[in-house]
């Protein structure tokens, strides 16, 4: 692969209008002056051609009232996601594709300390597949590209495009720059080959700072996703390191908020009437950006605070009142 520098990055973004939606990530500090015009135009290609192998096999996921992303992987229609898009094994769940077309899904298993899954389609039908890569061969200031469904899949609108570079790697996380916002949760992180090295998991508080689970681990796991096998932490959310006062749920991005998908008993979410199917959009008037924004919103308050949510259910908004705790030992 090329090894290519560089500051000109809404060039390389405006140069990927006509391979799919796109928002623009901001460089890093750290990148250089391009050595040459000829450069600059040969990331342009190399990045059309990655989006071009990719994007048909970026797909939506709907599992229940929750959405998020997935990338098809294989040939018999096994998709990559993120754990707390799938929330438990053995779900029916939906695929969707970039033309519109739905395909019925499974869901299958999952590590939830490091918010990896893994999906199934039953139907029979021929699909588009992206080639998985090695995460472990990522390097600090190295081009990647992200794709997904912000918001959710909306028709007519192809998986969104940006372009961005690593920040830093590790074995159970990666960190880039490229803007994720909620929906994007289980979308394809690529290298400038097109090959799969990485599954947005978790989005930072600022834009400039997302977190993708590394494709190596999911090899590492491959036999224990494809039983369905699911462990790791979890009531609390996705972030099986997260350890700031919890209210007891386990819950999944939606454009509306964050999804409640189950309750833990004796927790405050429990004790003050939330009901999977809830959809938490504010606390305490701050609005709620997805699973990982509940818990940056909760990381603030001292446990024993009151909180008031303002919760969607059935289409209606309902006022709750609850107080956090401290994460019980041993959870």
């Amino acid at each position: 692969m090329r090894r290519w520098s560089g500051r000109l990055l809404l060039s390389l973004c405006l140069a990927l209008l006509s391979a799919g939606a796109l928002v623009r990530a901001e460089p890093p500090a750290f990148v250089e002056a391009p050595d040459s015009v000829a450069e600059l135009r040969a990331i342009e290609r190399d990045i059309r051609d990655a989006v071009a192998r990719v994007l048909p096999a970026t797909v939506g996921v709907q599992v229940g009232a929750s959405q998020g992303s997935g990338v098809i992987v294989s040939r018999d229609g096994l998709v990559l996601t993120a754990g707390h898009v799938i929330g438990e094994p053995g779900r029916d769940c939906t695929i969707i594709l970039p033309d519109g077309k739905r395909v019925k899904a499974k869901t299958l298993g999952l590590n939830r300390d490091i918010v990896s899954g893994l999906m199934q389609t039953t139907e029979n039908v021929e699909l588009p597949f992206a080639e998985r890569g090695r995460s472990s061969e990522l390097r600090p200031g190295q081009w990647v590209i992200a794709l997904g469904h912000p918001g959710g899949y909306r028709p007519g609108r192809p998986p969104v495009v940006r372009v961005g570079r690593v920040i830093d790697r590790g074995d159970s996380v990666i960190r880039t720059d490229t803007t994720l916002v909620g929906g994007d949760s289980g979308g394809p992180l690529i290298d400038l080959e097109g090959r799969v090295v990485g599954i947005h998991s978790r989005i930072g508080a600022s834009t400039t700072t997302n977190l993708h689970v590394p494709a190596d681990t999911y090899g590492d796991t491959w036999d224990r996703l494809l039983a369905g096998e699911a462990w790791g932490g979890r009531f609390g959310g996705a972030l099986g390191r997260f350890r700031g006062p919890i209210i007891g749920i386990s819950g999944a991005d939606h454009e509306r908020g964050c999804l409640v998908e189950s309750v833990a008993p004796d927790l405050p979410a429990s004790r003050a009437g939330l009901r999977p199917g809830d959809i938490i959009a504010r606390i305490n008037g701050d609005a709620v950006e997805g699973l990982a924004g509940l818990q940056q919103l909760l990381s603030r308050r001292r446990p024993g605070e009151e909180l008031s949510l303002e919760v969607l259910r059935n289409g209606e908004l309902v006022r709750v009142k609850l107080a956090p705790v401290a994460r019980p030992r041993g959870m």
